[in-house]
């Protein structure tokens, strides 16, 4: 059985993940919450709540847009969709990311030399 993670890992993420999805395509609520799921292989699958909050905040700082879609296809729907101001936003995130997760490796796995010891 593979391991879940837990919603205090993702916590802070959210907002890279909901704008790293947006920065690929317009999308909706729904859908949103299903790549989500997909991309994790299961492990992580975010409640509707959490998602609609990360909306509000990520919409209120201007990082996204939102528009109503047509009725073709059933419901009408609320898409949302990246700024420039979210594509900064993202690309900073990413970057802080890439910087966190080495350190945190060097933490949680790396080992302890003796020149580290004398300090």
């Amino acid at each position: 059985m593979q391991p879940e993670i837990s919603k205090e890992t993702i916590r802070g993420h959210t907002t890279t993940i909901v704008l790293n999805i947006l920065n690929q395509g317009d999308s909706y609520g729904y859908a949103i919450a299903k790549t989500i799921k997909s991309l994790s292989h299961g492990a992580y699958d975010i409640n509707e709540a959490t998602l609609y909050t990360v909306f509000r905040r990520l919409e209120k700082n201007g990082e996204i847009a939102s528009y109503w879609g047509n009725e073709t296809q059933g419901g009408r729907r609320k898409y949302y969709q990246i700024t420039a101001q979210g594509q900064q936003t993202l690309e900073h995130n990413v970057a802080e990311w890439h910087f966190a997760k080495q350190v945190i490796d060097e933490l949680i796995l790396g080992r302890i030399d003796a020149d580290v010891r004398k300090d």
